[in-house]
């Protein structure tokens, strides 16, 4: 469909809570469409939620598989609709960027492994077991559906923030 533009924090929409996808929403593969071909023309992107193109619904799509830290350990292309987590296990802290807070990276604190549940693009229900980078990233892009980005994840922001490098 399109590439479309990343919202950029301060955006208001990055802090809204976004409404649930309803069953009979026909424009729900167009937004997932987009969603897919904005994080394919961001080259390094392995996920992107639709309030980051302006749009308030809850669906993301997750994909680590060209990652080198996902590259053995994925389910591929998820395209999630209502996503809700069911359960987290662990611990783990690793650096995460965004491209709606381009200028920075952050030091957060993310369980390990996780059960989500969602619909898929054909509307099917889907459970599945994520651990690792992808656990990492699934939690990332379900954050940005409730208003929060990496940033109010950080415990401190003066020792777990960093600039990029340019």
């Amino acid at each position: 469909m399109a590439v479309r533009e990343i919202r950029i924090y301060p955006d208001p929409i990055l802090k809204e809570v976004c409404a649930e996808v309803e069953a009979d929403d026909h424009e729900v593969d167009a937004l997932i469409q987009d969603l897919v071909d904005t994080m394919i023309d961001a080259g390094h992107s392995v996920g992107v939620a639709a309030p980051q193109i302006g749009v308030c619904k809850r669906v993301v799509v997750v994909d680590v598989s060209n990652s080198k830290l996902g590259r053995e350990n994925n389910h591929g292309l998820l395209t999630m609709v209502n996503p809700e987590i069911i359960r987290r296990e662990g611990n783990k802290t690793m650096r995460e960027g965004c491209m709606s807070v381009p200028d920075y990276t952050g030091n957060v604190d993310r369980a390990e492994s996780i059960v989500v549940q969602f619909n898929d693009r054909d509307g099917n229900r889907q459970v599945i077991n994520a651990s690792d980078f992808e656990a990492v990233a699934i939690q990332h892009e379900l954050d940005h559906l409730d208003g929060l980005l990496f940033l109010d994840r950080v415990s401190s922001l003066k020792t777990d923030i960093f600039r990029r490098k340019k």
